[in-house]
């Protein structure tokens, strides 16, 4: 059988019809796993096997970067009782004008069967946020209002002191203008600062098929 090329409009497609197939497989494996990571893993991969029996496409990693590179989409996996993932620090930029590629994410609740000794991931949220809507909501939400205030290139970095955007005093004033030049999109990630950025989903959750670039994908 020859495999087609996947598309973005299918991998959302796929990414529907695998988290209806994996919300009712109780997985031996699972069982007692409580470490995030690791389901992280287990899904990932086994997204990425359901993928690969049907369609044609550049695989990534995380370790190599974003899962599917040709169509700048990464893959992210959470718990739905602390909907949050890491993602690599390029620079703050990412913080104000999204992270340069698109999210599908599932959002899943893991139940164990004492039983029958397996674990379920029933997937709660399957969620596609285009590259647009992948920014801060509170730093570009509030550069927004500063921008129709009239604000200025010195009321920029001064709000970017207040938030604490980690960027030296060159590249600050160089993201300044850039903003005042291009007004970024509201962003609906929450984007804390650290080694790797915190990406938290909640607002994205809440939002899914209300906001033009958040897909509501099941």
């Amino acid at each position: 059988m020859q495999k087609i090329k996947l598309t973005t409009d299918l991998l959302q497609k796929e990414a529907k019809r695998f988290a209806l197939i994996e919300s009712k497989h109780d997985e031996p494996s699972l069982f007692g796993v409580t470490d995030g990571k690791a389901v992280g893993t287990y899904l990932e991969h086994k997204f990425q096997e359901y993928l690969k029996n049907k369609y044609n496409y550049v695989e990534g990693s995380s370790a190599k970067g974003i899962d599917f590179p040709e169509l700048l989409v990464d893959m992210k996996v959470t718990s739905i009782r602390q909907p949050q993932s890491s993602c690599p620090f390029k620079s703050a930029k990412q913080k104000i004008f999204g992270l340069g590629y698109s999210l599908i994410v599932f959002v899943y609740e893991k139940t164990d069967d004492n039983e029958k000794r397996t674990g379920r991931l029933d997937i709660k949220h399957t969620i596609f946020v285009e590259q647009h809507r992948t920014a801060d909501f509170q730093t570009t939400s509030g550069l927004r209002k500063i921008l129709d205030n009239d604000g200025n290139l010195d009321d920029i970095l001064a709000f970017f002191e207040e938030r604490m955007i980690p960027a030296e005093e060159i590249q600050a004033r160089s993201l300044a203008e850039e903003v005042l030049n291009n007004p970024p999109e509201i962003g609906y990630l929450t984007i804390s600062n650290a080694l790797q950025w915190r990406l938290q989903y909640s607002r994205v959750i809440q939002e899914a098929g209300n906001i033009e670039g958040i897909i509501r994908v099941r």
